[in-house]
């Protein structure tokens, strides 16, 4: 039985492209494919996709919020985004979303299938910039101290709150304290 994919592309030529690639495979099969994700979840919902290529960059909706929309109702369905950004800032908010893995548009022609099945083998195709990202993020601790990072000054203003202090008066302090610090020196 084939595997069914789902494409989401607004470039209507890399679009069939991809989909007469898939319609040509021996593998996969073409779920459906569209120009936007604005109906995303209607569209997985009703046509089942056991694989789905996003891409990052579409009007209405980019392929990120799409994918955070997916994983609401199913978190189970592998996404590749695809994309012309070779920046990590982009994909590693994709993966955070939780995408699968990500292929660079102009590697479509020769690394599509590998990529696709690179993920339901229980990989995830994407580059090791992007690797190094996530593992750095995952060894990465909210602090037990601080878990919300707050800065010294806004933990001041805080613990003045606390105190029931007013604004104005924690204003005031605060401006006071400057004050002193910046005094010319003579």
């Amino acid at each position: 039985m084939k595997i069914s994919v789902l494409i989401y592309e607004d470039n209507r030529l890399l679009r069939e492209s991809v989909g007469n690639m898939i319609r040509n495979s021996d593998t996969f099969s073409l779920a459906g494919d569209y120009e936007n994700a604005l109906d995303v979840e209607d569209q997985v919902k009703t046509l089942k996709p056991q694989f789905i290529l996003m891409d990052i960059d579409m009007p209405g909706m980019n392929g990120i919020e799409a994918v955070k929309k997916i994983r609401t109702f199913n978190t189970t369905v592998p996404i590749i985004m695809l994309t012309v950004f070779d920046d990590n800032t982009h994909v590693f908010e994709a993966l955070r979303a939780g995408a699968s893995g990500y292929l660079l548009k102009k590697h479509i022609s020769t690394k599509l299938f590998d990529s696709i099945n690179e993920v339901l083998e229980g990989g995830a195709p994407m580059s090791p910039s992007i690797a190094r990202m996530v593992i750095a993020s995952m060894h990465q601790k909210p602090s037990v101290d601080n878990p919300y990072q707050l800065t010294s000054r806004e933990k001041e203003i805080l613990t003045s709150l606390s105190k029931g202090n007013s604004y104005k008066l924690i204003a005031s302090e605060l401006s006071n304290c400057l004050k002193l610090l910046v005094l010319p020196v003579l």
